[in-house]
């Protein structure tokens, strides 16, 4: 069913990129049972800050998740059939984006058992458990139509006709279990920094523009290692969806800029001020600015047509750089710093937590090449 024989045969470059792959991962759980053991006092949140780096990668990829819509809706509902090739490969990047997802939500917790208490004591009052809900959902519904889909074409065989409706219905679950994770966030009345209402829009605007971002690299790197190349049209439909996207979520974030500074609440301003302004030892600020840098950047290339065709993977890495720096981390700890009773608590991720964020990384991007390998695979044989 799942063809992981495919995955068994490679080049030597392949085994030895696997090989590097479980040497992060080894080190990352190495540092997990550390953590497990002595507690997440050896990461750097505290009483101020509690939630840091973990939960950050976790909204990212929620995100990157949410985004394999950008290829099913075109392909399933409007039949674009130049995303027939790049299609598969969302919907596999979308398995193993939530699947991270899942990693950074237990190795954020002290006492990972406690996930089963949502399961054990649903309450339909908590958007803890309509999470759980929809990214459950999610995975189960893109590894249905992923595999399913494969299996026919690996058979050479039309792929039955209950998957479409279930690829349809991972469209507005897509968008779901973004918006959920954004409720999450502007639903805590004491952090006035996500209250709010624009907060799932800009979710939604920053996942449309990163995932598709990541989507062409990953589409490139196969064009250039391999023999599989999705098509120009495809990329060039994905690279315009990118740049309407990254418009609208820059387009967001200066509303909320003008909001905050022209209503100049103290409450809402502090955070603002916490990330973008320089000196003060406010640590974040550096980034912020180079994620808004990178923004720019990254919109007049891809608002220049002759430079959007010659320069596309190094707008996508901006893109995708400037959305990790923004989203990634700013948001999450520009919501508790300053606290809600002024107290400025800097917060710097330690080396523990980077190490367990690498090996999380490194399970998504051992996944990533195992089910492309599989995608590819599958793809050679029934060519041949």
């Amino acid at each position: 069913m799942l063809m992981l024989d495919k995955a068994l045969k490679g080049s030597r470059r392949y085994w030895m990129w696997l090989l590097c792959l479980l040497c992060v991962i080894v080190a990352g759980l190495c540092f997990y049972l550390r953590q497990l053991n002595q507690g997440l006092g050896i990461t750097g949140l505290s009483r101020d800050v509690s939630w840091g780096l973990y939960i950050a990668q976790f909204t990212f990829f929620v995100g990157v998740a949410a985004s394999a819509v950008m290829v099913v809706l075109p392909y399933y509902l409007h039949r674009e059939k130049q995303f027939a090739r790049v299609t598969i490969l969302g919907e596999f990047l979308a398995i193993v984006s939530v699947i991270m997802c899942i990693l950074f939500i237990f190795v954020d917790l002290g006492q990972p058992s406690r996930v089963l208490n949502i399961i054990l004591y649903p309450s339909p009052r908590s958007l803890m458990f309509w999470d759980m809900v929809s990214l459950s959902g999610y995975l189960l519904l893109n590894a249905i139509v992923a595999f399913v889909t494969l299996r026919a074409e690996r058979e050479e065989t039309p792929a039955p006709r209950w998957i479409k409706p279930l690829a349809i219905l991972s469209i507005p679950w897509a968008i779901s279990i973004h918006t959920v994770t954004a409720f999450l966030y502007s639903g805590l009345a004491g952090r006035s920094f996500w209250l709010t209402a624009i907060l799932a829009p800009r979710f939604l605007a920053s996942a449309f523009s990163s995932g598709p971002a990541l989507l062409i690299l990953l589409c490139l790197a196969l064009r250039k290692l391999t023999a599989y190349d999705v098509g120009k049209d495809a990329i060039r439909k994905l690279a315009v969806i990118m740049t309407y996207a990254m418009t609208i979520n820059v387009f967001f974030v200066l509303v909320e800029v003008f909001t905050v500074f022209y209503a100049a609440i103290p409450e809402h301003t502090v955070h603002f001020e916490y990330l973008y302004l320089l000196g003060g030892g406010h640590n974040l600020a550096p980034w912020m600015w180079v994620s808004a840098i990178f923004a720019i950047a990254a919109l007049v290339i891809l608002f220049t047509p002759a430079w959007r065709r010659t320069q596309l993977p190094i707008a996508c890495i901006l893109v995708f750089t400037s959305l990790w720096l923004e989203k990634g981390l700013g948001l999450i700890v520009g919501g508790f710093v300053p606290s809600p009773l002024g107290a400025i608590a800097h917060y710097a991720p330690s080396l523990p937590e980077w190490t367990i964020v690498a090996g999380i990384w490194s399970v998504g991007a051992f996944l990533i090449t195992v089910f492309y390998k599989i995608v590819l695979s599958v793809r050679e044989e029934v060519e041949s």
